[in-house]
C-alpha cells in the first residue's frame, strides 16, 4: 500500500520536520506573514535554531530576550527591537521562520 507524502507544514503553519528547512523555506514562510528577510532576521533564525538544538525546548519571550541580549548584545536583545522585526510577536515568528515547533502557550 502506499503512504501519501505527510505535509511539510502543520495546520498553524510551522514546519513539521526541523531537517527540511532552508534559507529558501524561511523566506518563503516570512512572506505570508510579509516580511522580507534580511541579514538582521538570519542572525535572529540562526540564534533560535542554536538556542532549540543545545536545550531541546522553546523559551518564553522572556528569556528569549534576556537570550538575545547576552547572545548579541543590548540593542538586539530587547523587547522594542525583537517585536520591529519580527512582526511584533518575537517568538512566535521566529520560530515558524526558522522551523521549529509552534512555542508553548502560543495562540
Amino acid at each position: 500500500m502506499y503512504d501519501a507524502p505527510h505535509p511539510i507544514l502543520s495546520a498553524d503553519g510551522f514546519l513539521i520536520d526541523r531537517e527540511a528547512w532552508t534559507p529558501e523555506l524561511a523566506r518563503a514562510l516570512a512572506a505570508k506573514i510579509p516580511l522580507v528577510l534580511q541579514e538582521d532576521h538570519f542572525e535572529i533564525i540562526r540564534f533560535i535554531r542554536a538556542y532549540h538544538e543545545r536545550f531541546d525546548h522553546l523559551p518564553t519571550n522572556r528569556l528569549f530576550i534576556k537570550a538575545v541580549e547576552k547572545a548579541l548584545g543590548p540593542e538586539k536583545g530587547n523587547s522594542r527591537y525583537l517585536n520591529q522585526l519580527l512582526a511584533g510577536a518575537p517568538v512566535r515568528t521566529a520560530c515558524l521562520i526558522a522551523g521549529l515547533p509552534k512555542p508553548p502557550g502560543c495562540l
